[in-house]
């Protein structure tokens, strides 16, 4: 089996490629199949993002070009530019990543928040298209700031996660997650 530690950082051609949904290229260790077949096993840093385009290189010295993978995303779109900020705030306030563009935001797809975006008058297209969301201001050499939704928000950011949250501010930092706990 391939194994693969090391992301490069300079332009190199690719003798192979890994097409990857946006959830296990944010895995640091993953057991993969290449695009060929070949199975391989991925070592990176932890904390390492995968984005579409990016360059691995094997133990053997293989370099693979990885490609973000269609999945099923929701895209919520307007013409008014009020409305989809309203729409990114409330989703960025559930901590749901998003990829932004002119005119739309995309998420992976989720029924209930489709319909909490649909009851605030923006249109929700689902489709299957590659996720590469934004990586938010955390995000700094390869490492990725992320909360896994399974714990409860009810503390203080007091705590040490081995980063610097440099929120900036003083005040009480809670989440809303009512509508959020049923992903299906």
């Amino acid at each position: 089996m391939l194994q693969a530690r090391e992301r490069l950082s300079e332009p190199a051609a690719a003798q192979a490629t890994l097409t990857l949904t946006f959830d296990e290229r944010r895995h640091s260790r993953l057991r993969a199949r290449l695009d060929d077949g070949r199975e391989i096993a991925l070592f990176l840093p932890r904390g390492t993002v995968l984005r579409n385009g990016d360059r691995i290189r094997t133990d053997d010295g293989l370099v693979v070009e990885v490609r973000a993978a269609s999945e099923v995303v929701s895209t919520a779109s307007s013409t008014n530019a009020r409305l989809l900020t309203r729409v990114a705030y409330h989703l960025g306030n559930r901590h749901i990543l998003l990829e932004i563009g002119p005119g739309w935001v995309r998420y992976q797809h989720d029924h209930v928040l489709d319909e909490m975006v649909a009851g605030m008058k923006v249109s929700v297209r689902i489709s299957k298209s590659p996720f590469e969301p934004e990586t938010g201001p955390y995000h700094a050499a390869g490492q990725e700031h992320a909360h896994d939704h399974g714990h409860s928000h009810d503390h203080d950011h007091g705590h040490s996660h081995g980063h610097d949250h440099a929120h900036g501010h003083d005040h009480d930092h809670s989440h809303d997650h009512d509508d959020h706990d049923d992903h299906s």
